[in-house]
């Protein structure tokens, strides 16, 4: 008995090690790190480029929508074009896009020049995790699936740490270069990685136009498919983009004293994601059930927005610690996507998982703007409980009757 064990857990091993995992890995890593680098450099890049501080609160802003407007039409171009040409080909062609993107964004001295290389770095950036977690999707032993996920997920997420360590050690422009030196480096390790056998044996038998990528949207029941698959990560996001990123007006609403600044709220956020995204993927493995783990840990980030809101938070490491938990309860971003792979044929299923992975990303352009509008009456707390019931209530009724997809087999077909 200890033998089959010791050999399935070797079995394990082999698979997390395996050079499509890393390097889907490391490619997540830099997807990360670009994605967040606006982000981080918006206000010290664009003070640099001459612009008044209300100058720079306004066009960052459109700056960032350029950047979003590429994941949006990117999620579904990349998405297509691997369902099309092939899941191997959309990482060569996505992290070259972003990779030049961004070497050139360390260059610009222009507004209107750095619009559009952000949104070009956007554009290829949509590309990124959904082709990866396809690929291992497909090339993994479906009973090892949940381990490559969380490996993807836990190395990815560190980019986001180490975008915060990069600005702060060199300045903006260095950053940029960073990025961009990083995903030409890694544009080299993926010469030797091979295409998705499933993906191969569609080629042969002429299935990868035998439906087309709009039917998501015409077919009813592939139509709630794929919008559960949103709706199960709408918690991720709404932490993300609305309780980190204005942590310091949360710190401010709950009268912690001193300066609470957001982008440490954002750091101690994403320190919980990386291991709890590492968490969840073996989680999924031990419940041997993918919709049983993002319930326990959706359960998690419930209880942890509870704290935040109501908890009556009076010190600024309790709300640090409250971030990290409220990060690694939402470390099922992987898992999620996995889950997404999992729910659709050979045929769309990159369309989907990409597309999936960067409307998910855009839902902070909804959950935003209400957020914006409650505040002024509602104050920040009540604001963030409303959008966060709402997201919350979603995702569960997402979840209630998703299919279960652990150890599914992927060698199928959308008729």
């Amino acid at each position: 008995m200890n033998s089959i064990s010791a050999s399935n857990n070797t079995s394990a091993l082999r698979s997390v090690l395996s050079l499509p995992v890393i390097v889907a890995s490391l490619g997540y890593f830099v997807d990360v790190y670009d994605l967040l680098l606006f982000n981080i450099v918006r206000v010290p890049s664009l003070k640099d480029l001459g612009l008044s501080e209300a100058e720079i609160s306004l066009i960052g802003a459109e700056i960032y929508n350029w950047q979003q407007a590429g994941l949006l039409i990117g999620g579904f171009f990349w998405g297509i074009w691997g369902d099309k040409m092939g899941r191997r080909s959309v990482l060569f062609g996505s992290i070259l896009t972003y990779s030049l993107a961004n070497i050139v964004c360390g260059f610009t001295n222009d507004v209107e020049l750095y619009s559009i290389l952000r949104f070009v770095a956007g554009l290829g950036l949509a590309g990124e995790l959904g082709a990866g977690i396809t690929l291992i999707a497909e090339i993994l032993p479906k009973e090892h699936r949940g381990y490559g996920a969380s490996v993807v997920a836990s190395v990815g997420l560190a980019g986001a740490i180490a975008a915060f360590f990069a600005v702060k050690l060199t300045d903006w422009r260095m950053a940029y270069f960073i990025g961009g030196g990083m995903g030409l480096i890694l544009l080299a390790l993926r010469v030797n990685v091979l295409e998705s056998f499933l993906f191969e044996k569609g080629i042969k038998n002429n299935i990868s136009r035998s439906v087309q990528w709009w039917t998501i949207f015409t077919k009813r029941e592939r139509l709630i498919r794929y919008l559960r698959c949103m709706g199960i990560a709408l918690p991720t996001y709404l932490v993300i983009g609305i309780y980190a990123t204005f942590g310091n007006e949360f710190a401010k609403a709950l009268g912690i004293p001193g300066d609470i600044p957001a982008g440490t709220c954002v750091l101690y956020t994403y320190i919980g994601i990386v291991t709890g995204d590492f968490f969840s993927g073996f989680l999924s493995q031990w419940l041997q059930s993918r919709r049983k783990a993002i319930l326990v840990m959706m359960m998690m980030t419930l209880a942890g927005a509870v704290v935040l809101l109501y908890g009556e938070i009076k010190s600024a490491e309790t709300l640090y610690f409250c971030y990290t938990w409220l990060g690694f309860s939402i470390g099922y971003i992987a898992m999620f996507l996995t889950t997404t792979a999992e729910q659709f044929g050979t045929n769309l299923r990159a369309t989907v998982t990409t597309s999936v992975a960067n409307n998910v990303r855009a839902t902070v352009l909804i959950t935003l703007p209400i957020f914006q509008f409650l505040k002024p009456d509602w104050g920040v707390l009540q604001a963030g409980a409303a959008v966060g019931a709402v997201c919350f209530l979603l995702a569960l009724l997402s979840l209630w009757k998703m299919e279960e997809t652990y150890g599914k087999e992927l060698d199928y077909v959308e008729k």
